[in-house]
């Protein structure tokens, strides 16, 4: 711990799954979290369970697509912590159906998509940029997916080689979006102590794919984890999953 006290920890999206996982790591670990949600209740709650477990955790409503939204929660955190260090963009959303081909979603789903993954993601980073100046070492961590990567799109031995994954078109595009905007951030804060990383979670059983995967909850988180907690070697401007490197 340093001079400045524990270090303050934001995670989007929550309330459940990877994000709530990754809450609960970074508490464990020692870190001040706060756990956010776009809906008041569900968030309360899903700080109230890990605060019952002697964590440090406070709630935080924060909707991702409000401007509104996102403008009180940084007012928020800077009158209650003066300074953010570790942003964790966790919140996603998957609202294609599997199944269809890549030109038979609909165009609104591509503009749903985009709002949470991209532009809710842009935007948080970008407000909450000036309280991680204030960090002696900001990490930013955007939980992006293996479906961002253009080159396991085209590898015909991936598994998102296949008409499940490439029925996902939008949810694949914003997420290569995310690690454009990781490279682009990265290096406009090259020349400071703070560190962008994409992250690939892994394949996680999860409420957004009902239930699919590999990996259980607490493996998907690991990868967050690891990267929201990065010593000052550590790289940025990266693509990761468990330690190793994912192709753009």
């Amino acid at each position: 711990m340093s001079e400045y006290g524990p270090k303050t920890a934001l995670v989007t999206g929550a309330t459940r799954g990877i994000g709530f996982e990754t809450a609960r790591q970074l508490a464990e670990k020692g870190v001040r979290v706060l756990l956010s949600g776009r809906a008041h209740d569900p968030t309360v709650e899903a700080a109230r369970k890990l605060r019952e477990s002697g964590l440090e955790v406070e709630p935080l409503v924060l909707d991702v697509t409000s401007a509104d939204s996102v403008s009180a929660a940084v007012a928020d955190v800077e009158d209650e912590h003066g300074r953010l260090d570790i942003l964790v963009n966790n919140a996603g959303s998957r609202v294609e159906k599997y199944g269809r081909n890549p030109s038979e979603q609909p165009l609104r789903q591509w503009r749903e998509t985009f709002e949470v993954n991209l532009f809710g993601l842009v935007g948080v980073t970008s407000s909450f940029l000036p309280l991680i100046r204030r960090s002696e070492a900001g990490r930013i961590v955007n939980v992006s997916s293996l479906l961002g990567s253009l080159t396991r799109h085209s590898d015909t031995e991936s598994y998102t080689y296949s008409s499940t994954f490439k029925s996902l078109p939008a949810y694949s595009a914003s997420k290569s979006a995310v690690n454009s905007w990781t490279v682009h951030v990265a290096f406009e804060l090259r020349d400071t102590p703070i560190k962008v990383n994409s992250v690939h979670p892994g394949y996680t059983r999860t409420d957004m794919n009902e239930g699919g995967g590999d990996l259980d909850v607490a493996d998907g988180a690991a990868t967050s984890v690891r990267m929201a907690l990065l010593d000052s070697d550590g790289p940025t401007g990266s693509y990761v999953h468990m330690g190793e490197t994912v192709p753009w």
